[in-house]
């Protein structure tokens, strides 16, 4: 890669480096990043004229040590008169976020939309970012962890961490340069472009490195921080008719998926067929394959329940994977107790009552106050603050603490809420346009289109549920509900 040295304003960039595999539009993201001036008011003085974003880098005969020019204006905060109101954009960028209410967008640096997407709904996880901040670095890191997953670890950190901190669009473009050392099929190429990817299995893989990552190796059994999170224990049935053979069966998966035929209109129909499989392997008793029935239950709940529409299935004619349209309703209160095993459900009865009796209270406090405030609008209602509370003075979403410890004081209850909507537009996981829909810590809901965040009504969201060319949910992220012990 050839190194250079930019000039701009007053201003000399050296030692700045050009990875010539990708296009101008990720070296001026690179700039970006350096003087503040957006991609498309740059304008770099190159052989032939300005630099394009889709400009072939081979035909400009870029040299080692060159010094390019470039003009622009960098986003500046405007300053405010020394005696007047402060506005938000006069507030330091931490500041803005706050005021704003949501942190920043993602450069797409060609058809990576996939893992911005993935990116902002596992940003949105606290218990996520609280383990990430206290992984150690290099000389602390466990010595049984390969290099490539050390590094995407830290840029995932590096990364929440700079949409945390900004209201401008952030240019992934460490984070995006580790992941495709550590998975080569990100990085496949098509005409000289970057190719779109699925986002599930940029999901998946990122969750099992920092599963591999932030692992407690202090302790005789190691504590898995990503399992504690998303962990969701399965306990199976698995029975062949053909021999009478029975066994059980538990393991631990990351996600639920909801299959989708032509029997499901809703997300529980498609979570109810998910959890019942048919497989084949070996019977001890015929000595030879036969088909077995698999019946999970749900055993142990997670935090951050995550499910996965089956929406895409390899189409042989076409040689890509196709997609089904069909609408599949999902809703923002998600009750899994009636997937979950006898034993589960025996442990949640008692939470479960508690969290009944306390919307109920709740309800009738809210109908008793609407009923006094129209008489005595000045009545003093003390009881507002009675009960169960989680100080945020919402007792019945008790609210889960940032560090994994900090749930034993809390109760799961089978019931989620949503927080995030991982969409897809388009006809095939491999094209098309992935989108993250997130709520808020404030309670509303932003649409992440890339670099471009934009507010939306919650009651929108469950309409993203399929039936057309429009985006539709392909992973869903559920937060527990939770209840004071």
């Amino acid at each position: 890669m050839p190194t250079v040295s930019v000039k701009w304003q007053k201003e000399l960039y050296p030692g700045v480096e050009i990875d010539t595999t990708q296009p101008p539009y990720v070296f001026k993201c690179q700039l970006y990043d350096l003087t503040g001036v957006p991609p498309e008011r740059q304008k770099i003085m190159v052989k032939g004229g300005i630099l394009k974003d889709d400009s072939d880098w081979s035909k400009l005969g870029i040299k080692e040590g060159q010094k390019l020019m470039m003009v622009g204006t960098a986003d500046e905060i405007v300053k405010a008169p020394e005696q007047g109101p402060v506005f938000m954009e006069d507030l330091p960028e931490e500041e803005q976020v706050v005021a704003v209410g949501h942190s920043a967008g993602l450069f797409n640096l060609g058809n990576t939309c996939y893992m911005n997407s993935t990116m902002q709904c596992l940003h949105s996880v606290p218990e996520l970012k609280s383990a990430l901040i206290k992984y150690p670095p290099e000389s602390g890191r466990s010595n049984d962890l390969d290099q490539s997953s050390h590094l995407l670890t830290v840029a995932t950190r590096d990364l929440f961490t700079e949409l945390d901190k900004n209201v401008k669009p952030v240019a992934p473009m460490q984070f995006w340069m580790v992941l495709r050392k550590k998975y080569p099929q990100f990085g496949q190429l098509h005409n000289g472009s970057f190719m779109q990817q699925d986002a599930e299995e940029c999901w998946t893989q990122i969750l099992y490195t920092l599963s591999q990552a932030l692992r407690s190796p202090s302790t005789s059994s190691s504590v898995d921080t990503v399992k504690e999170i998303f962990g969701i224990d399965l306990v199976s049935r698995v029975h062949c008719a053909e021999s009478g053979e029975e066994s059980t069966e538990t393991e631990t998966v990351y996600s639920l998926k909801c299959h989708i035929s032509q029997e499901v209109n809703h997300l529980h129909e498609g979570l109810k067929h998910g959890l019942k499989s048919e497989l084949e392997k070996a019977s001890p008793s015929l000595g030879r394959s036969a088909i077995y029935l698999k019946d999970s239950r749900i055993n142990g709940l997670p935090k951050y329940l995550t499910i996965q529409f089956v929406r895409f299935f390899w189409k042989r004619e076409s040689n890509q994977k196709a997609k089904i349209l069909r609408k599949v309703d999902y809703p923002l209160e998600l009750d899994i107790f009636d997937l979950c095993s006898d034993d589960l459900r025996k442990k949640l009865e008692t939470p479960r009552q508690m969290l009944r009796d306390e919307d109920g209270r709740k309800a009738g406090l809210k109908l008793k106050q609407k009923t006094s405030a129209s008489v005595d609008t000045d009545v003093n209602m003390p009881d507002a603050a009675e009960g169960p509370s989680n100080g945020s003075g919402e007792s019945s979403k008790a609210t889960v603490g940032e560090g994994v410890g900090s749930d034993k004081n809390v109760q799961l209850t089978g019931v989620y809420d949503l927080v995030a909507v991982l969409t897809h537009k388009g006809r095939s996981a491999d094209s098309g346009h992935y989108v993250a829909w997130v709520k808020q810590e404030n309670g509303k809901w932003i649409q992440f289109d890339d670099d471009n965040p934009i507010p939306q009504r919650e009651e929108d969201i469950p309409k993203l549920s399929g039936g057309g060319d429009w985006h539709m949910a392909y992973i869903c992220m559920y937060k527990a509900r939770t209840f004071p012990m």
